[in-house]
């Protein structure tokens, strides 16, 4: 409410952040609809006519919101109806106050006083009629989707955090359950979800704040999203207690039926999506209320504005259509012409320091340069592994090595591969067999195989995890070297995918590499590889997904479906939607992980989950979109179709790339839900 009528006069995002801990709390009374009623009142009613204004302030008196026309639904569920004062409903051209007096609670699923109220043919005050009253009228059903979005995520938030600590103290098999990852895994996924949910809950607002063309979309879809994340969370949670769950001795049970009981005051959840998909797809317009002041931002700044225009006009200058037909999201697409050029332009590694040859550019700054990377679909992963090898070097690496390989790296005239994972080893890097021989003038000789060496067929070295100490624990008894692909001693095997990328098998029998090589100490592989993932945080599938919907949009527009162009059927307008709201929370998760990037701040396992929701959303996502734009899917002919077809095909990889989406469970699992060690 104004402060001039007794409020606080904050805006949307500030009732939110109220309405988190709320929901935390699992707050009884209809908190939400007393908030957006007294405000929906004093818009309507500025001179108290009512004389209800002070009593809702003090708290004295409790108004509450109905949300579906008396005209059409005079008998009404009302959230808070049984303790309400006054109820504000809209009664075709007209939205009304309702004195319902008090009213016995209905037994209920979770016992929250909701009322069935005759709103009809009862004492009632006319607050005002026409187009405005009704806009105002559906703009607070929308605030009140919002406010219950966010109580939702704090509810769901805090069941996972009940959940992890009774898998920390509950022991089974002698062993803490939350060690087992059919405990921990669960609840990692849960966490993800939720998280995502309250970020895009901040951007919808974001997007009503700044009006945004898609903000009613995104507040349709914030809703639902809290919704479907708060069922999963709260099952889990439940499930973590075992049969103690169904208790009431335990509180997860108060959580799992509030959960439910909140949302569902308004109807079926899925009709939110419905909702979202008429404002993406049919041009509904949404009502939104005035959100007021919101102090989070979404831009990147002047710098990341010019790093992406000087980016946008180097591809646009450099890009022929040769190369443009050449470019491929793999190795495939890399050229070393263009990937020195990129370096003359000072545009392959920006953000270097400006000791190393770099220009010093923000996170930020490079997060825009990326997004034109992908605008012009050039491959970006021979630079983006270099930039992880070229830093390792400028930490760990001798002046030798910096001046053999790291200034031809900033110059753009080699790039790099990696050569962690084996055949025998996979994700557990460090169970390296890979022989590192040290011989009498101090060189050392290479001996092994190194699995997924993808980019070696371009690349001039290797960084390679290999043990040194057959003797010592595996993490203790590997060091890391960069081995030279182009001399005798290497042989390099092509590996063909299904999703037309090339991968190697990378052999080395007797290489001999100088000692300078060697990054960091003896037996230290684990110190550098630790830098390695310090790197690498935050690899997102989200772009994918984008341009992924955008090109099932554009085949659903030319494709017909029982006469008529696919994309005007609303059951495919949905299962669009659904994939849109992926594509915003995978979005959101990356926003964050480059955010604490940028910001040094605290780091709980974010860049894993960004990967693990990511990757599982994309590889779900191409399977729906496959098969819903089938069978014109299955044909290389048309572009659109084709790019479905290898997104189903690369996405199936996605879950696998940087470690599968079991090892980030593990990390989301031990470093933000504080469980124990995985198995």
């Amino acid at each position: 409410m104004p402060e001039a009528m007794g409020g606080l006069g904050l805006g949307l995002f500030d009732a939110a952040l109220l309405m988190e801990q709320a929901g935390r709390t699992l707050v009884s009374g209809p908190l939400a609809e007393a908030i957006v009623a007294a405000r929906l009142l004093a818009l309507l009613d500025p001179d108290d006519a009512t004389g209800l204004r002070n009593g809702i302030a003090s708290g004295a008196s409790v108004a509450t919101l109905a949300f579906h026309d008396v005209a059409v639904a005079p008998d009404q569920l009302v959230a808070g109806g049984a303790v309400a004062n006054a109820v504000i409903v809209r009664d075709g051209d007209a939205v009304v106050l309702v004195r319902p007096g008090r009213q016995q609670a209905e037994r209920t699923l979770a016992s929250t006083p909701i009322a069935r109220l005759t709103l009809s043919g009862v004492e009632r005050t006319v607050l005002g009629r026409g187009a405005e009253a009704i806009a105002l009228h559906a703009a607070a059903v929308e605030e009140w989707k919002l406010l219950t979005a966010s109580a939702l995520a704090g509810l769901s938030v805090e069941a996972i955090r009940i959940a992890s600590a009774y898998a920390c103290e509950r022991e089974q098999f002698g062993r803490p359950i939350g060690s087992y990852q059919g405990v921990s895994h669960p609840l990692a996924d849960a966490v993800v979800e939720v998280d995502a949910g309250r970020l895009m809950l901040w951007r919808a607002i974001r997007a009503a704040v700044d009006g945004d063309a898609d903000a009613g979309e995104r507040v349709s879809i914030a809703a639902w999203w809290a919704g479907q994340a708060a069922e999963k969370a709260v099952v889990r949670a439940l499930h973590t207690h075992g049969g103690y769950g169904l208790t009431l001795e335990y509180d997860i049970h108060l959580f799992n039926l509030r959960s439910r009981a909140w949302l569902l005051v308004l109807g079926d959840p899925e009709l939110l999506l419905e909702e979202a998909a008429r404002r993406r797809y049919r041009g509904e317009i949404a009502k939104l209320p005035d959100a007021g002041a919101m102090n989070v931002e979404y831009g990147l700044g002047d710098e990341a504005e010019a790093l992406a225009r000087e980016t946008r006009d180097f591809f646009e200058a450099t890009l022929t259509p040769e190369l443009r037909a050449k470019a491929h999201y793999s190795y495939g697409g890399h050229d070393p012409g263009v990937h020195r050029k990129l370096a003359e332009a000072g545009l392959l590694y920006p953000d270097w320091p400006e000791r190393i040859g770099g220009r010093g550019v923000s996170t930020y700054a490079m997060q825009a340069a990326h997004k034109v990377w992908e605008d012009y679909d050039w491959t970006s992963h021979p630079h983006g592994t270099t930039n992880i090898i070229g830093l390792m070097i400028d930490r760990f690496g001798t002046d030798q090595c910096k001046a053999d390989i790291l200034s031809r790296i900033i110059s753009g005239d080699i790039i790099c591969s990696l050569g962690y994972s084996e055949p025998g080893s996979g994700s557990d890097v460090f169970a390296a067999k890979t022989r590192a021989t040290r011989q009498a003038d101090g060189s050392w000789r290479i001996d092994g195989q190194k699995m997924f060496t993808s980019g070696a067929e371009h690349g001039d070295y290797v960084i390679m995890l290999a043990r040194t100490d057959p003797e010592a624990p595996k993490h203790k008894g590997v060091s890391m070297f960069m081995v030279p692909l182009n001399v005798p001693g290497v042989t390099i095997q092509e590996v063909k995918t299904f999703q037309d990328e090339r991968t190697n098998i990378t052999y080395y029998d007797g290489v001999l590499i100088p000692d300078a090589y060697r990054l960091g100490e003896i037996n230290g592989g684990l110190a550098v590889m630790s830098l390695a993932l310090e790197i690498e945080q935050g690899m997102s599938f989200g772009p994918y997904q984008e341009r992924l919907l955008h090109a099932a949009e554009r085949l659903c527009g030319k494709a017909m479906r029982h006469g008529r162009p696919a994309i005007e059927d609303p059951a495919v307008q949905l299962r669009l939607t659904r994939v849109w709201a992926n594509a915003i929370a995978s979005q959101c998760l990356h926003d964050r992980i480059l955010w604490v990037t940028a910001e040094g701040k605290q780091n709980l396992a974010y860049g894993p989950a960004v990967k693990l929701f990511s990757a599982e959303a994309y590889r779900a996502d191409a399977f729906d979109l496959l098969s819903l734009t089938a069978p014109e899917s299955l044909a290389f002919a048309d572009k659109d179709a084709a790019f479905i077809n290898q997104c189903y095909r690369h996405s199936q990889v996605a879950t696998v790339y940087g470690g599968t989406s079991e090892v980030q469970r593990s990390q989301v699992a031990e470093k933000q839900l504080g469980l124990p060690r995985t198995r």
